[in-house]
């Protein structure tokens, strides 16, 4: 029961390739799982997909924590981008009434 009585190297024990093999299949089904629910876009598929193939997420748990910091730029990214469009629309509307309001006072010859 000890380590004494243990016959066979570790890799003859249990192969690394087979321990390999695991861990891709639960990553790539949950991958799958979460393509299928929509919670992840082709594109975000195809992205975890190649790093998981390249040996970037030791286990299921890491995965996720990459796909939810992931998702999570992204819909910071994305807000930041609205809040840039408001300001550039609030912007030309002030700009477009200053210049209203300058036209105004010429015709009206500052009365």
């Amino acid at each position: 029961t000890g380590i004494g009585k243990r016959r066979g190297t570790k890799e003859a024990r249990l192969s690394s390739k087979v321990i390999w093999m695991r861990r891709q299949r639960v990553l790539r089904r949950l991958l799958r799982k979460y393509r299928q629910q929509n919670k992840i876009d082709k594109h975000l598929y195809h992205f975890f997909y190649r790093h998981a193939k390249g040996n970037a997420y030791k286990n299921k748990r890491v995965l996720i924590e990459a796909i939810h910091k992931m998702k999570s730029e992204q819909l910071k990214a994305k807000a930041l981008l609205e809040q840039q469009e408001a300001r550039k629309d609030k912007a030309k509307v002030q700009k477009t009434k200053k210049a209203q309001k300058k036209e105004d006072v010429l015709k009206n010859g500052g009365k």
